[in-house]
């Protein structure tokens, strides 16, 4: 009996070896070749969006898992999008019953210009299309997890300023594209930076992610939901808790300088709302409260531009401590960055006022309290980040000038504040350029 049963098992063994085999002959004979799978995603591509696009190179694989591999992808744009290889591995029993379900997607070398990227808003899935947001042709459907996980190596953003910056990561998803658990950090930092990295991981299937951020040699961690509002709109919001955040290293990571130097602790809300998922990050508000314990304003000497009453840079400010809170608001043309209750302490003096940084330009106004009895010394914050100024306004430096002719010294500082005082009385401020007399000819003088 034993023999009869193994000669059984091996032959239903080999019958459905043969029909799996004659599935894929089948199959594979209805695929296109390599080329013409280039030339229909080049075509399918600028039908979807109105770019043309070139393939460099596509091939697939069936055995032992499906793959499709493309290579030196570029849009026909005057800075294109290019990507140097992207590799699917599709799902065999799936495939067969004409359903997409991508095991893993990998993304090596993929160059974002921001110009470029512009090109495609609004042309992204639209919430009518449902499940298949590819627009996938009938009988072709995607799975419930379409895409299982993403990985991706040296994704190069350029922002407006042409400052490009790399990340690398990895996402893997759940059912309606809500992501279980990604990683996205920082690549190719200098050596001796902190890593910039922000991991997030979906609780218990529900719409929440507990984030955690590592940057500056800090963390900035707190939780994370999306929501769909009632008007169809899609929301993101997070709370988030920065501890010990060290802000030059902070910037450094992504290419940009500071003023100021501390590591820095607080609150931080982030709100994003919009249509579609790609508008999120342009619609971006946030609320930081935040306190810098010890700080140094790297390029300001404030108490240089107080005894002075002149215009200052350079020089540095040590600081005991520095709080108030910021504002940042996503616009076509950049952030807004508005500080406002900013206060600040050290052995010398105390100050407090507001600051708006935009494309790199300061505009702000400090009073500063010295600690021998002279309050509200006005001062104008101007420059760029790089160049930083202080100075008294024009009012504040004709009281300045009075003030020192009177009491040498201290008289300098009061001066200026009556100065200011003056100035706000009678609405001053920049004065308007005269208007030029009108040249008239001996014709007209008679």
């Amino acid at each position: 009996m034993k023999h009869p049963v193994r000669r059984w098992l091996i032959g239903i063994a080999s019958v459905l070896l043969l029909g799996i085999g004659a599935l894929v002959l089948v199959v594979r004979s209805k695929l296109p070749s390599d080329d013409e799978v280039a030339a229909q995603i080049s075509a399918a591509f600028e039908k979807r969006f109105g770019v043309a696009l070139k393939v460099g190179g596509a091939h697939w694989s069936l055995l032992p898992i499906p793959v499709l591999v493309l290579s030196d992808i570029a849009t026909d744009q005057p800075h294109p999008i290019t990507l140097r290889r992207v590799t699917l591995q599709l799902e065999l029993a799936q495939l067969l019953r004409r359903v997409i379900a991508i095991d893993e997607v990998e993304i090596e070398s993929l160059v974002l210009p921001r110009a470029s990227v512009r090109a495609f808003r609004g042309k992204g899935p639209k919430p009518q299309e449902g499940g298949n947001a590819v627009g996938l042709a009938s009988p072709w459907t995607l799975a419930p997890v379409p895409v299982e996980q993403v990985q991706w190596r040296d994704v190069v953003w350029i922002d407006r300023r042409d400052i490009a910056l790399a990340y690398d990561g990895e996402v893997r998803f759940d059912a309606g594209w809500r992501p279980r658990q990604a990683r996205v950090e920082r690549a190719g930092l200098t050596q001796g930076l902190p890593p910039a990295r922000l991991r997030v991981d979906r609780e218990a299937g529900q719409d929440r992610w507990r984030t955690r951020i590592d940057v500056g040699g800090g963390t900035w961690n707190g939780v994370t939901l999306f929501e769909t509002l009632a008007d169809g709109k899609l929301r993101v919001s997070a709370e988030l808790d920065p501890r010990q955040v060290d802000i030059e290293g902070l910037v450094q990571a992504f290419g940009r300088s500071t003023s100021v130097a501390g590591k820095v602790s607080g609150h931080s809300t982030l709100v994003a709302e919009a249509d579609e998922v790609g508008a999120l990050m342009r619609s971006l508000r946030t609320r930081t409260t935040f306190s810098v314990k010890p700080a140094t304003l790297t390029k300001l000497d404030i108490a240089k531009a107080v005894s002075t009453a002149g215009i200052s840079h350079g020089g540095t400010t040590a600081l005991d401590e520095l709080t108030g809170t910021l504002d940042t608001q996503a616009t076509e043309d950049g952030t807004v960055l508005q500080y406002t209750n900013l206060k600040a302490t050290s052995g010398m003096l105390t100050a407090s006022g507001s600051l708006r940084l935009f494309n790199r330009k300061m505009d702000g106004d400090v009073a500063v309290d010295l600690v021998d009895g002279v309050v509200g010394v006005p001062l104008k914050i101007g420059g760029t980040v790089s160049d930083p100024e202080v100075s008294l306004t024009s009012g504040a430096l004709a009281g300045a000038a009075i003030g020192s002719a009177v009491l040498p010294g201290v008289g300098t500082a009061i001066g200026a504040r009556v100065g200011q005082q003056v100035e706000k009385l009678f609405g001053g401020g920049k004065p308007e350029k005269p208007v030029p007399k009108r040249q008239t000819s001996p014709a007209h003088q008679r």
